[in-house]
């Protein structure tokens, strides 16, 4: 077992790790559903801070709170999942491929392309028979429907079939994919 050796550096060598340049944000790299998401998010967040501070300073919580973060937490979930399918950040495993032939290599990673189309469809459909289901439902603390969070998964799954296809079609065009090649998708930082 080799030993692991640790380089003494001062304080004022660790401060000047920090006056590089910050990578500039580019802003056409996000959707219109990572801008939706990140509004969910913040609507998520100021309410599980107005339930601490109600319940723990205020000593008198608002109910309503929890619910409504909740139910922030899964549109946070579904819609961050389009991100996901757009970027290919869901979780897969591709060690597989750098030990297979190119071409069996091809067609799997087509068939992975395929199976998660599949998936979103089948996705779809059933949100839309569970939302025709619950169609009357309310919201337990407030005076809501609850087929508000239902139709906003509904819209994250149609939204990641929609990624999906393009997805597919742009590995189609390109020749491989992140399974194939995940070396070609890395983001090049600073």
């Amino acid at each position: 077992m080799s030993q692991e050796i640790h380089t003494q550096i001062t304080a004022e060598e660790i401060g000047h790790e920090f006056e590089g340049h910050a990578p500039t944000a580019n802003v056409s790299d996000y959707a219109i559903e990572d801008w939706i998401t990140l509004i969910v998010f913040w609507l998520m967040a100021g309410c599980v801070f107005l339930q601490f501070f109600t319940r723990y300073v205020l000593n008198d919580s608002y109910a309503w709170t929890e619910e409504i973060a909740i139910n922030c937490l899964i549109g946070v979930v579904f819609l961050g999942s389009v991100m996901c399918v757009r970027t290919s950040r869901h979780i897969q495993v591709d060690v597989f491929y750098h030990y297979m032939p190119a071409g069996l290599a091809r067609v799997l990673a087509t068939f992975v392309d395929i199976v998660r189309i599949g998936f979103f469809a089948y996705g779809c459909h059933l949100m839309w028979r569970y939302v025709d289901i619950v169609a009357d439902e309310q919201m337990v603390t407030i005076d809501l429907p609850r087929n508000i969070v239902f139709y906003s998964v509904l819209v994250a799954f149609v939204l990641m079939l929609i990624r999906a296809v393009i997805v597919f079609i742009a590995n189609m065009r390109r020749g491989y994919s992140v399974l194939e090649r995940p070396e070609e998708f890395q983001t090049i930082e600073g």
